[in-house]
């Protein structure tokens, strides 16, 4: 079981993220270790708008929105992480490298997100990343995050 220090609901996910719905895709923080690691867990429902078009008859979750949620994860382990951050910064998606996706992400399936630092050069973070459902890998990448101030 999660530490209840160390996890994090909805309320505190908006107020960490600038993200909205439908761009949201991060429902809970299960676990995190600043610094070091991060557990999140994105829910997929029938209902999400994406589901209209891709596709209509075998409705499949795409794969920029798995790699989507995995940045979201890794912005929230950087906001966990530093100490003293302004109100007006931001983690933005700089890049993905080696990403791999093993298998579709359906309506009903939940993914775990687990993301984990590993370096940190010039605001420029890096980190690893895999989505899980059931215990199996769905997408891996390593993902790098420029950390800004507006």
């Amino acid at each position: 079981m999660a530490n209840e220090l160390n996890s994090l609901d909805i309320q505190e996910i908006l107020s960490l993220l600038p993200h909205r719905y439908p761009m949201l895709l991060i429902d809970r923080v299960i676990d995190f270790t600043p610094g070091k690691s991060l557990h999140a867990i994105k829910n997929v429902s029938i209902n999400e708008p994406v589901f209209t078009g891709h596709f209509p008859n075998q409705p499949i979750f795409p794969g920029v929105l798995i790699l989507e949620s995995m940045a979201q994860a890794t912005g929230l382990l950087g906001f966990k992480t530093v100490e003293n951050r302004s109100e007006n910064e931001l983690y933005l998606f700089a890049a993905v490298d080696n990403a791999r996706f093993k298998q579709p992400v359906i309506p009903g399936d939940t993914m775990h997100l687990h993301v984990e630092f590993l370096k940190e050069r010039r605001n420029i973070w890096k980190f690893a990343a895999e989505a899980r459902v059931d215990g199996k890998i769905v997408c891996s990448a390593e993902i790098m995050c420029a950390r800004r101030e507006f």
